[in-house]
């Protein structure tokens, strides 16, 4: 196995996800690359071009020239770019090189962007992450699956992932994360519709008491405040997340009802974060309230401005 030292490893996707593994990946002493789209848009070009300089991450121009001088690809980007951004990587893939989809998509698109990788000669791991990152950075756990997932993990290891071996078939480790984001993704949205509701009908701690009763080892206060904070700054990405999510489920052979909904309420907050109903996405403490009571009161807010 290479020492990780030598590895050249290219992040396609330099938004919070990737960030912190290059942040993770460089005290490895790994050499890193990255691109974004975002990189193209003079608005939001310059965090990231500052963030790379102060940790010693190249930036290139495109997803050919990242891929033609890395070892081992980490696509890191939302959900319906999963295949596109695997299409664009193959056409510059080094031999033999590694392409490591952490992307949330459904099974079917996962399989999609592994043949696109295939037939150009590389080496398709998808990969599975099964809770939110930054908790746990690096280390978040990770399935890994498809054929030369065996190959990628003790390397994997060595760079400091949590990385464990799901399956050698495509898509066993997207169906299991996608199944259970129905839960996760669908009580974030279910919280937030519920208690807001609450809140508009000054019942909440009522509320919060029966479920407490009900589920004594939550702290729904707590819960509902990161709810709240996550869903409001990361809501684009989680709706279209969870729109792969429904289409995991579609081919199952079921109709998608609660993911479906689900993702409509969060692309439904996130519109809200976007005109700027919880302040600028600057400003110091956003989606950061340690009571959800703020924001939801935010939310109704704008539904009084409406009628």
């Amino acid at each position: 196995m290479m020492n990780p030292k030598h590895w050249q490893i290219g992040l396609v996707g330099y938004g919070e996800v990737g960030r912190i593994l290059a942040e993770d990946l460089r005290k490895q002493g790994a050499a890193v690359s990255a691109c974004d789209l975002k990189l193209g848009h003079a608005e939001s070009a310059g965090p990231l071009m500052g963030h790379a300089a102060r940790h010693g991450v190249r930036l290139t121009a495109s997803h050919t020239e990242l891929a033609a001088g890395s070892d081992l690809i980490i696509s890191a980007v939302t959900a319906s770019q999963a295949v596109p951004v695997a299409q664009a990587c193959a056409a510059a893939l080094r031999p033999g090189a590694f392409f490591l989809d952490l992307n949330s998509a459904s099974p079917g698109a996962k399989q999609r962007a592994a043949q696109l990788v295939q037939a150009a000669g590389g080496r398709y791991v998808e990969g599975a992450v099964m809770t939110s990152v930054p908790p746990y950075r690096i280390k978040v756990p990770l399935l890994l699956g498809g054929p030369d997932a065996a190959a990628l993990a003790p390397t994997l290891d060595a760079l400091g992932f949590a990385a464990q071996v799901a399956s050698a078939q495509i898509g066993v480790a997207s169906a299991t994360k996608m199944c259970r984001s129905v839960m996760i993704k669908g009580l974030e949205a279910m919280v937030i519709e519920s208690f807001t509701a609450a809140r508009h009908y000054g019942v909440e701690d009522a509320v919060i008491a029966s479920l407490r009763e009900t589920f004594p080892g939550i702290d729904w206060e707590k819960q509902a405040a990161y709810f709240f904070q996550r869903v409001i700054e990361h809501g684009r990405r989680r709706s279209e997340e969870v729109r792969e999510v429904a289409q995991t489920v579609r081919e199952a052979g079921l109709e998608p009802w609660s993911a479906a909904g689900t993702a409509e309420r969060q692309a439904w907050v996130a519109d809200l974060a976007d005109a700027g109903v919880f302040g600028p996405r600057d400003m110091p403490g956003f989606a950061r309230s340690p009571d959800w009571r703020t924001e939801a009161d935010r939310i109704l807010g704008t539904l009084k401005k409406k009628d």
